[in-house]
């Protein structure tokens, strides 16, 4: 009796105790969104166009430029991420406190224009891969997919649908791109000699090229308004910007994958590749229309998830520099977000592509924003006043001005290629 009584009285609590548990489990789970939706937002068209044409042109030996750019990426995001967890305001905020107001202007409009200018190139993709797989027309899908973007800020808990969708996506692409790798059979030891760093000749461009879109300091930046709108969601969870350790992972795993599968399939038969859909194309030879179909799904899902990414990051950063706060609730930042969807769904109608006007427009003020923006996150993360104990450590410190150089050289490398070449 008395066991059986025991039991009962423990019974309860083992229960109670399991469901803190799951409840723990799904709030860290959670706590990952932020890094997620970076990820997401990051891998768009662009860098599964580079990424394949690396693979293509010099098989596995580029490899180890993944490895150094996510490393970088990892440094920023989470010196980001610590920003928005350790402050009660947004980090342009923080910036026109300690610089005034200019600066958190030049700032949120730089990003404006970059985002807007570029969103023409991730409203092509979506359509692009959509009117391949049905084979119809472009302009409808763009359509469609645009008016998909702009409907879900209608929703009121816009961060969650927001986090749900980019998840969904990256799930998506995961597998898509997962199997097309497996069916290539792509070999060990090749792929083990490609994180040895060795510089091809005639590698240059394309290494800058990768290094600038995936060490992106716009999309780093960016952590610290997620976090702050988790933080509002789940104000009990805590959070050390760790968490966006896994998106940034995936982000490389997902660019290594396409490399790798470039290498195995298209660099042996000397294929050479422009965009993202010919490298669909190449791969139905030799897998079969399912194969083709599975890669531009993945295609897809990089392609949508920019799209919303990119101009929430846009919309967001403009709000904040104009003084209507930098939340999603925002009616005027869902506004902004909206016309970035706009200007990119008419860009991409009316041109077929991304005009070099503004290509040129946003590597213009890429150059010059990126940096200022860089150099604005890094002393912000080392002013104990603001960030306590989260204030950048020493290793952050030192791999953080590392990134920095790297930074301007890449920014000197495009004003050399845009003005003097």
């Amino acid at each position: 009796m008395s066991s059986t009584g025991s039991t009962m009285e423990q019974a309860p609590v083992t229960a109670k105790g399991s469901a803190k548990k799951g409840s723990q489990y799904k709030a860290w789970l959670q706590s990952l969104g932020p890094g997620l939706i970076t990820a997401a937002l990051v891998f768009g068209p662009s860098k599964v166009t580079i990424a394949s044409i690396m693979g293509a042109s010099y098989g596995f030996s580029l490899l180890w430029i993944v490895v150094v750019a996510i490393f970088f990426m990892i440094i920023f995001t989470m010196m980001a991420a610590r920003v928005g967890i350790a402050t009660n305001e947004s980090l342009l905020s923080t910036i026109s406190r300690k610089w005034g107001r200019p600066a958190r202007i030049a700032i949120g409009v730089g990003v404006f224009l970059v985002t807007a200018s570029f969103q023409a190139g991730n409203s092509i993709g979506s359509g692009i891969t959509l009117a391949e797989a049905t084979h119809t027309n472009k302009t409808v899908w763009i359509i469609t997919c645009n008016l998909a973007g702009i409907s879900i800020l209608f929703f009121r808990t816009f961060y969650k649908m927001l986090e749900k969708i980019m998840i969904a996506l990256i799930i998506m692409m995961l597998f898509a791109f997962i199997v097309t790798m497996v069916l290539s059979h792509p070999p060990v030891a090749g792929i083990a000699s490609g994180f040895v760093p060795t510089m091809p000749d005639g590698s240059q461009q394309l290494i800058i090229a990768f290094m600038a879109s995936c060490f992106s300091i716009v999309g780093a930046i960016y952590q610290s308004y997620l976090v702050q709108e988790r933080k509002r969601i789940r104000p009990d969870v805590t959070q050390t910007g760790r968490e966006t350790l896994p998106g940034m992972l995936i982000l490389g795993f997902m660019s290594a994958t396409l490399m790798i599968c470039a290498a195995t399939v298209l660099h042996p038969a000397g294929t050479r590749i422009t965009t993202a859909t010919d490298m669909a194309i190449a791969l139905e030879p030799v897998f079969g229309n399912a194969a083709s179909a599975l890669f531009l799904l993945g295609l897809f899902g990089a392609s949508f998830s920019s799209l919303l990414g990119n101009a929430a990051l846009g919309g967001t950063l403009l709000g904040d520099a104009l003084g209507y706060g930098g939340q999603l609730s925002s009616g005027m930042v869902r506004t902004f977000i909206a016309v970035i969807m706009l200007i990119g769904a008419g860009v991409a109608i009316t041109f077929g592509k991304l005009p070099l006007e503004l290509i040129v427009l946003a590597q213009a003020v890429t150059i010059f924003i990126v940096p200022f923006i860089g150099i604005a996150l890094y002393l912000v993360a080392n002013d104990a006043a603001i960030m306590g104990k989260m204030k950048n450590n020493t290793f952050t410190n030192i791999a953080g001005a590392a990134g920095l150089i790297i930074m301007l050289l890449l920014a000197v490398s495009n004003a050399v290629t845009l003005f003097f070449s």
